[in-house]
């Protein structure tokens, strides 16, 4: 049987190195056979996970020599950490391993639907020439507002000056002493809304959080902004958001992440037809560099807490 079982992909130099240490099961796709997931763990003293697998619950119950998981990211809405703690369980994410990649969706996300001239190929290459239709936005100028300024943010603040943009954000868990608060403005979240060109989400998902963008706080945003939501899905009202962008009442929305995921056709319904939408499959913190840090941190945390249990 196994000592360490991962679950979702990660980097295969990463997973040689766990083999060569520890009885290994990499299996990418146990994810989505919980019978056979449930098999797999009961006598592992690792899981290594990216968000879709649910740690909690039934699969805690047949855990029982469980000792640590490794999160393949920086969320834990998929992992019931409370009950980890009272099992004696150790909870690692990767926290700062994909922040470069997330801030970098962030800002491309706004650049592409501010200019909005980037899916016009087939109207050119057909000679339609369509110039004037696509006069877009440039960032400069512009105020990037940050809800949370967590690590992830900071980066995009960074990115964000450097294309002239002003910097605000709404952060209610960060002390008014933090340094991190020089490089944005400290304002409420409605003040966020009213002055932002670009509104970005970087806040877990939890009660507080859930919704916390709904109708009314879309309606709040200035006319065109744009919405990026690359943290956590279930934050954003998404009825809500595709009623306002089927009437033009904002510029544009990036989702990365659903409150169901993966997103099924039923729920991807209600985005049908909008042009002035990015979807993406929960990927803003997954790139070729990315995932060769993630996966190296996470190898060498397990391996640490194994070797020193």
């Amino acid at each position: 049987m196994p000592d360490i079982v991962i679950t979702e992909f990660m980097d295969e130099a990463a997973v040689e190195r766990l083999k060569e240490r520890h009885e290994t099961l990499y299996d990418p796709g146990l994810v989505d056979r919980p019978e056979d997931l449930a098999r797999a763990v009961a006598n592992a003293r690792a899981v290594i996970v990216r968000n879709r697998t649910q740690v909690r619950g039934a699969l805690l119950d047949v855990a029982h020599k469980l000792s640590c998981v490794g999160r393949l990211g920086v969320g834990l809405d998929n992992i019931d950490v409370d009950a980890c703690k009272a099992r004696g369980i150790a909870v690692y994410p990767a926290t700062g391993a994909n922040d470069l990649s997330v801030a970098e969706y962030v800002v491309s996300a706004a650049m592409t639907l501010l200019r909005g001239a980037y899916s016009a190929s087939a109207d050119v290459a057909a000679g339609k020439w369509p110039r004037q239709t696509l006069i877009g936005r440039e960032l400069a100028g512009k105020t990037m507002g940050l809800v949370g300024l967590g690590s992830i943010a900071r980066e995009v603040a960074w990115r964000a000056q450097a294309f002239g943009m002003q910097v605000a954000a709404y952060d209610p868990m960060l002390l008014a002493s933090d340094p991190a608060w020089q490089l944005a403005r400290n304002v409420s979240l409605d003040g966020l809304l009213a002055i932002s060109d670009v509104v970005s989400l970087h806040v877990p998902l939890t009660e507080a959080t859930r919704r916390m963008i709904g109708a009314e706080q879309i309606a709040a945003m200035k006319p065109g902004a744009i919405l990026i939501n690359a943290a956590r899905g279930g934050v954003v009202d998404e009825e809500a958001l595709a009623a306002a962008l089927r009437a033009n009442r904002i510029g544009g929305a990036a989702l990365d992440v659903f409150e169901t995921e993966p997103l099924t056709a039923e729920a991807g319904a209600k985005f049908s037809g909008l042009d002035n939408l990015i979807l993406t499959p929960h990927i803003a913190g997954v790139t070729v560099e990315s995932n060769l840090r993630v996966s190296d941190l996470i190898a060498r945390t397990v391996l640490a807490h194994l070797e020193k249990a």
